[in-house]
């Protein structure tokens, strides 16, 4: 037997397919999905922003081969990276950036060492499912790369957006 379904709306964004129930109605009913969540890699030098899927596994082009540590000094002399969790959800009007989360992450390639707080990663993701913008607290280009990289990949979900997202992405003179 094959699922048939309706085709979802695409959207651009990567979504995650995670159906926890796979349609059978049994074992895993209203367990947590993540099939509305999106990471984002911010390279702070470049000015960046691309969505990664392997970061929801912590296996991003920018994770692979660096070993991770709580010790900032480790990586030393790195490149700057933001994680970015972006759950999308539905208006009446359309889909919006429900939830915007932002953690740190430095990788120095030459050492093969990084720098980030696993526990922070996954409690940002968790804000960001439940709705929450936290990203006020990044530095002044990250915040115009990620507020471009809203508007280019699609205005009318960044209008549709939390006044609070807008605020908290502008960058002030």
């Amino acid at each position: 037997m094959f699922n048939e379904e309706k085709p979802k709306q695409k959207m651009g964004f990567t979504i995650i397919k995670n159906d926890p129930t796979d349609g059978h109605g049994g074992f895993g009913i209203g367990s947590l999905t993540l099939e509305n969540v999106s990471p984002v890699i911010i390279d702070v030098q470049e000015k960046t922003a691309a969505v990664d899927i392997g970061a929801m596994h912590a296996k991003s082009d920018v994770e692979r081969g660096i070993k991770f540590t709580t010790n900032r000094e480790d990586s030393e002399g790195g490149k700057p990276y933001w994680l970015v969790w972006v759950t999308i959800d539905y208006k009446a009007d359309g889909p919006y950036f429900a939830g915007v989360t932002a953690c740190e992450m430095v990788v120095n390639r030459e050492k093969r060492r990084g720098y980030k707080l696993l526990p922070e990663h996954v409690n940002k993701m968790d804000k960001s499912m439940k709705r929450h913008i936290m990203v006020d607290f990044m530095d002044d280009v990250s915040k115009q790369v990620l507020a471009d990289f809203f508007k280019t990949h699609n205005l009318e979900m960044w209008h549709r957006s939390e006044q609070k997202l807008r605020d908290d992405l502008t960058v002030k003179s």
